[in-house]
């Protein structure tokens, strides 16, 4: 039995949720989300709450129920507090300059990099070796982060690339003669 379904997600005041048949909608002050829902997943709304429950007794219906609440939790934050994602370049000559929906990145290699961001993403450089990606979908902002490390991912002998803020690298010791 999924024991996170059992949790009821709080609304704040401001939130609108609308429940359609085989979708979720939820709008607050910075946008608006919508998520397609499982038939084996029953929502229900009680005051500033919404209650999730299994539609019968499968285990698959049991463990989308624990996700889908996972999910809504998710959209909540979202549309109120949004989510953000910092990276951070190492290496000498590594730079990053946001130019609109566009990032420009300097990674050591012979010809730049711009990568595109998706509809819903704002990037921002504080810093030339600073970058902050920010949006109302979390799995929309951890995959635009995810795609920018790997352009050049830290590597264990010097530590240099990009990486997550609070990553930790570990550095390897070198070859000896």
């Amino acid at each position: 039995m999924s024991r996170i379904a059992d949790f009821p997600v709080a609304v704040p005041k401001g939130v609108d949720v609308t429940l359609s048949g085989v979708t979720v909608s939820i709008k607050g002050p910075l946008g608006t989300l919508t998520q397609r829902l499982e038939g084996s997943v029953k929502i229900q709304r009680e005051g500033d709450q919404l209650l999730f429950q299994a539609a019968n007794d499968s285990d698959f219906a049991d463990a989308m129920s624990g996700t889908i609440r996972a999910l809504v939790a998710n959209m909540v934050v979202g549309v109120t507090q949004g989510f953000q994602k910092k990276l951070t370049l190492v290496g000498v000559g590594y730079r990053a300059q946001a130019q609109g929906d566009k990032l420009n990145l300097a990674l050591g290699y012979s010809h730049p990099i711009v990568h595109s961001m998706p509809q819903g993403i704002k990037v921002e450089t504080p810093t030339q070796t600073e970058i902050l990606i920010k949006g109302l979908d979390k799995q929309l902002v951890g995959q635009v982060a995810a795609e920018i490390r790997s352009y050049r991912p830290p590597e264990p002998y010097k530590g240099k690339g990009v990486r997550y803020a609070d990553e930790r690298v570990i550095i390897k010791e070198t070859k000896k003669k």
